[in-house]
């Protein structure tokens, strides 16, 4: 049986409810999941088979908890494969994919050493305060599926895989 990390970084929750739902996919396909924020995530990584790590985009920017627990865990991530998703868009138009997507991948070309298993992007939300109507761009069908489709175990491929894009 496979063990899975889910660590999540998240200001308002969303992104968290996302992890959830990697995590419930991944338990119900057998594998044992442990789902952590990303700032609590302090010992070795070794007894993972996989990790999965989840942040928002705010502002252009990838959540500093992720930042932190890629420096954190440097040394073992070369050793386990890793996941990523990112949380993005709040709206549904083609350059607010587009944007987030690069910032996301800025984010991630800032650890030269770091090869995710699978980068994902998926659509955000607008924070709970907001006194108009919410945007929900999360596809939870997308998000299951991805869950779904993730590695289990073995060496950290150096390809990416990018899913859960807009059509």
């Amino acid at each position: 049986m496979s063990e899975v990390l889910v660590a999540f970084a998240t200001r308002n929750g969303s992104t968290q409810a996302v992890a959830e739902v990697v995590a419930a996919t991944m338990t119900a396909a057998g594998k044992t999941v442990e789902l952590r924020p990303a700032r609590e995530v302090r010992g070795p990584l070794g007894q993972w088979d996989l990790v999965v790590l989840g942040a928002p985009i705010y502002s252009g920017r990838w959540h500093g908890d992720a930042h932190r627990f890629l420096k954190r865990h440097r040394k073992e991530l070369g050793r386990v494969p890793v996941a990523v998703f990112g949380m993005g868009p709040r709206s549904g138009t083609e350059e607010g994919w587009n944007s987030s997507r690069r910032q996301l991948d800025r984010a991630l070309a800032k650890r030269g050493w770091f090869a995710p298993a699978a980068v994902a992007l998926f659509g955000g939300v607008d924070p709970p305060k907001r006194r108009h109507e919410r945007r929900d761009l999360r596809d939870w069908d997308a998000i299951r599926s991805w869950a779904a489709a993730l590695p289990s175990e073995g060496p950290a491929p150096a390809s990416h895989v990018d899913e859960a894009s807009p059509s």
